[in-house]
């Protein structure tokens, strides 16, 4: 049988998992919730030859065997299986070092741990598993996985929509705009905090859904901490420490500030984008068509930055992401730099003028090149 993974004829570009499994080697998956790592986990062991066991991490019973270090009860526990599969694996306390313990004395053995938190899942077996795992993340579908389904104009006929409702899997599939934005309000408040809200110190969902209303007006824009903070009434450590557990349960991504030359150059302020439109949109209760909304240009930044984001995370592409801003109010949206080459991208909702590199820019980094990232041309970008 083959181990492709499709949501409604949409192939996933980890499909096939086999080819990431290594002996005495965890492969971790993460990613946000909802967005396919169960069901691709599933469809794997339904197509594998291999003798597996599947258990979740809201199970009891394994939270209290594999979180026990106790290697009487963990490796018969293990034995004579060829491959054991956790799902929500974060819910395991001290699942790294019962997976080290598998790894470490059963060697033939192939593991896979799924998990939707990455603060808690990578913590946990980020110091015992060290050398032991191969890590791969899954986002909403991206549109390089669409390609499977349509052409490059057929995509781009449905960019509002990908704007507009984002690119979880349920929502791709879904028949109408009303059902699109019934699972999309479901998404935001039922599954959206979830992981945080399990933690100590994080009383409530008011301040962090304020939170994210304030960062939903801002994409595209610097952030500023003290300004969140008076916004909230709440300290600056705690806005800070708010906007990393929401990175690390991927609600939202940071960008930095590049420099390397002007002291102009802005750099201790971040850029934050949502992991998918849709779930922005929901935040801010906001589902009207683009001709009825005065946010285009930001919608479209954010799609742009999340699917290249997409793009280099699957395709492995190595190198960094910054914006770049000087205190004289040249920018640049998108700054990339790898294998010693810089590379500028504006992001133009209206192409109506033409994008050309800022004075400062062209004078500071003459060798570095740029490019103006359109409706026109977007999906040779991420694609």
């Amino acid at each position: 049988m083959d181990s492709l993974y499709t949501v409604d004829m949409i192939k996933r570009f980890f499909s096939r998992l086999d080819t990431y499994l290594m002996p005495q080697k965890v492969l971790v998956i993460y990613g946000p919730r909802r967005v396919g790592k169960t069901t691709l986990l599933n469809a794997f062991l339904k197509s594998t030859t291999l003798r597996y066991k599947l258990d979740s991490g809201d199970n009891i019973r394994v939270q209290q065997l594999l979180g026990s270090r106790d290697f009487s009860q963990i490796l018969p526990y293990a034995e004579g299986y060829e491959l054991i599969a956790i799902d929500e694996a974060q819910q395991v306390q001290g699942i790294g070092a019962g997976l080290k313990i598998i790894v470490d004395h059963a060697p033939n053995i192939k593991i896979i741990a799924t998990g939707s938190s990455s603060f808690d899942l990578a913590h946990q077996v980020g110091e015992p598993l060290t050398g032991r795992k191969f890590t791969i993340t899954l986002y909403p579908i991206a549109q390089l996985e669409l390609l499977d389904r349509y052409n490059r104009f057929e995509l781009s006929q449905k960019l509002e929509d990908f704007l507009v409702f984002g690119s979880y899997p349920e929502i791709v599939t879904a028949k109408s705009r009303k059902e699109k934005i019934m699972l999309l309000q479901e998404i935001a408040e039922s599954y959206l905090l979830k992981d945080i809200l399990v933690l100590d110190k994080v009383k409530g969902s008011k301040v962090l859904f304020d939170l994210l209303k304030l960062l939903a007006f801002q994409i595209g824009s610097e952030v500023s901490y003290s300004e969140l903070a008076n916004s909230l009434r709440i300290d600056v450590k705690t806005v800070a420490r708010y906007l990393d557990l929401l990175t690390k349960t991927f609600v939202i991504t940071p960008l930095h500030g590049f420099s390397r030359n002007l002291r102009s150059e802005i750099t201790r302020k971040h850029k934050y984008f949502f992991i998918d439109n849709g779930v922005r949109n929901a935040v801010i209760s906001q589902f009207n068509p683009l001709e009825d909304r005065n946010d285009g240009g930001q919608l479209f930044e954010n799609f742009v930055f999340i699917e290249r984001l997409k793009k280099r995370t699957y395709h492995g592409i190595l190198g960094n992401a910054y914006f770049w801003r000087t205190y004289e109010q040249q920018e640049i949206d998108l700054v990339e730099e790898g294998e010693g080459k810089l590379h500028g991208y504006e992001c133009k909702w209206s192409t109506r003028r033409r994008a050309t590199p800022p004075k400062l820019w062209r004078t500071a980094y003459p060798k570095a090149g740029f490019s103006a990232i359109t409706p026109e041309n977007y999906l040779e970008f991420i694609t």
